[in-house]
């Protein structure tokens, strides 16, 4: 029978085929939705039709097609190309009545919420992220871990738990894997089975897949928060306290350069984010980043992403050359998402060249361990350098290292901030301005505990008394 939008020699497009159990097993794990409105006759009228009525079979027990699953007959029905251009709720809608077409004529067994349940989950895949889509949409969810069609991971509140979605099968992940990376111009298949990529929302993604990833196409999500917090919602959740959040704002207006450090998920980007709001709106800003996360909010910024080699090798473009790029700019500050590689050698050539206020982050486990990894990772671009002239240079640029940990009660917090003063022979000298210590636990397993500081006078009073924060400065000190 022809299809409404198709040619008779044309095949119909097929999801990845489904697992042939039971053919409307409803889903554990989503919360039935609240019964959907009537829909008004005019309105169902007027959308566009994405599928011909269901085919009449005299003899449906010995029909062929009856030994497919019922989400294959349902796909079977849909124009993909018509059904692009509707909304998923008119989609959705339209899946339901071809179910109940079919169950009808089938007479299969299927209830009222199983249709709705069937019809929500070919609707997610056709327009969105599939079984994704419930994870996406939950604010408590901070990052979501794929392993394998049923072992799927998320991290709430600092936690990390299990949840009961499935896919269908590997092949459903991977298709899913490749609709989010070709959103943004990149692919992931057997030739290029590794991606770094971002959701339209900021989210950060990294996706595998076989034969790298032995057993499963794993993908791995850091959410982006809808709540974007500043400096005072940072104070409201625990991650510093009143004097820590004032230094960190007179170290943004007084344009000192900052490393924020911490381990994976310790919420560095977020503190970024958090200090570029202290940034004049006069000022120009450029970030490089590998993923675009960071949201400032200025009105003057240049957002630069890198771009991975085309399948001949050549086109990439990594944060090294952005970062050279970007001195042509005419920036006043330097915003570096994550520095990883050589790249640490012309961040710190830029924030001794002119470029004062800029802000980066780094993998480090405290404010001495961020010194030596910028340091190795400057020795991989500049191997014949010295040590004491990377030193040196690392004297010259920086002026405050940041340290931040997830904490075991989930909690992030500020927990070490750190001035680099000097170099004594060989070694770089700090001094912690601020050193959280742990006071004990409540009955909850919440920690709790207290800054301590050393109350010194810090190397770069000159310039707090040049933008009139010194007292400021001294005011927020006392406090701690």
């Amino acid at each position: 029978m022809k299809k409404f939008g198709r040619r008779a020699d044309e095949m119909p497009m097929r999801l990845p085929a489904a697992v042939p159990d039971a053919p409307v097993a409803a889903p554990t794990v989503r919360p039935v939705p609240p019964p959907l409105p009537p829909v008004e006759t005019s309105v169902a009228s007027s959308a566009p039709s994405l599928f011909a009525p269901p085919p009449r079979h005299e003899q449906p027990s010995h029909h062929p097609v009856m030994s497919a699953s019922l989400r294959e007959r349902v796909i079977e029905q849909i124009e993909p190309s018509v059904a692009t251009t509707v909304s998923r709720d008119v989609l959705r809608r339209q899946i339901e009545e071809i179910i109940h077409g079919i169950a009808n004529q089938e007479r299969l067994e299927l209830s009222g919420r199983e249709q709705l349940f069937l019809a929500e989950e070919i609707a997610d895949d056709m327009t969105g992220y599939g079984p994704l889509r419930p994870l996406l949409l939950d604010e408590t969810i901070n990052d979501i871990m794929i392993n394998g069609p049923s072992n799927v991971y998320v991290e709430r509140a600092g936690k990390l738990e299990r949840v009961a979605v499935r896919f269908r099968d590997n092949d459903h992940i991977a298709s899913v894997a490749q609709k989010i990376a070709s959103q943004v111009g990149r692919r992931v298949d057997e030739s290029s089975p590794m991606v770094d990529c971002r959701l339209p929302d900021g989210s950060r993604v990294n996706i595998i897949l076989p034969p790298l990833a032995i057993h499963s196409p794993c993908i791995s999500i850091r959410k982006f928060p809808s709540r974007r917090y500043n400096i005072a919602g940072m104070i409201e959740n625990g991650t510093m306290n009143t004097a820590i959040g004032q230094l960190l704002e007179i170290a943004s207006r007084c344009r000192l350069n900052v490393l924020v450090s911490g381990g994976t998920g310790s919420g560095k980007t977020t503190l970024l984010n958090a200090l570029s709001q202290f940034i004049d709106h006069s000022e120009r800003i450029v970030t490089i980043e590998d993923a675009a996360e960071l949201q400032l909010q200025q009105p003057h910024v240049i957002s630069l992403e890198t771009r991975p080699p085309s399948l001949e090798g050549t086109g990439q473009v990594n944060q090294r050359d952005l970062l050279w790029n970007a001195l042509r700019m005419r920036p006043d500050r330097i915003v570096v998402g994550e520095v990883r590689g050589a790249e640490a050698f012309d961040m710190l050539q830029a924030m001794n060249t002119g470029h004062d206020g800029s802000i980066s982050t780094v993998h480090a486990n405290s404010a001495r361990d961020a010194l030596t990894r910028v340091e190795n990772m400057v020795q991989m671009g500049q191997v014949n350098l010295p040590s004491r002239a990377i030193r040196s240079q690392i004297v010259a640029a920086l002026d405050l290292i940041v340290q931040v940990e997830r904490m075991r009660d989930g909690q992030r917090r500020i927990v070490q901030i750190s001035e680099v003063i000097g170099l004594e022979g060989e070694v770089i000298t700090t001094n912690d301005i601020a050193l959280f210590e742990y006071k004990d636990e409540d009955v909850h397993g919440r920690i709790s505990g207290t800054y301590r500081s050393t109350n010194a006078v810090p190397k770069f009073k000159s310039r707090l008394v040049y933008y009139g924060l010194d007292r400021a400065w001294a005011d927020a000190m006392r406090q701690i």
